[in-house]
């Protein structure tokens, strides 16, 4: 009887360090997830902060060729 009971004891051990491993793995990946999304999120902000940036360039340089014109 002993020793049916050990051999429950020791699987039940391994079920718990299963789990414990897959749900540990699974709140890393998430966290991962988090941060490639977030860093997605930002770099998208940024390429579009520097078109913002180009067409105003781009529109100025416009206004300055046809004022330059004008004189």
């Amino acid at each position: 009887m002993s020793n049916e009971r050990d051999r429950i004891s020791s699987a039940e051990i391994r079920k718990d360090a299963v789990q414990d491993s897959v749900e540990a793995t699974i709140n890393a990946v998430s966290q991962v997830g988090g941060v490639v999304v977030g860093a997605a999120r930002d770099v998208a902000r940024t390429v579009g902060g520097l078109a913002t940036e180009l067409f105003e360039i781009q529109d100025a340089a416009r206004r300055a060729r046809h004022e330059h014109r004008e004189d």
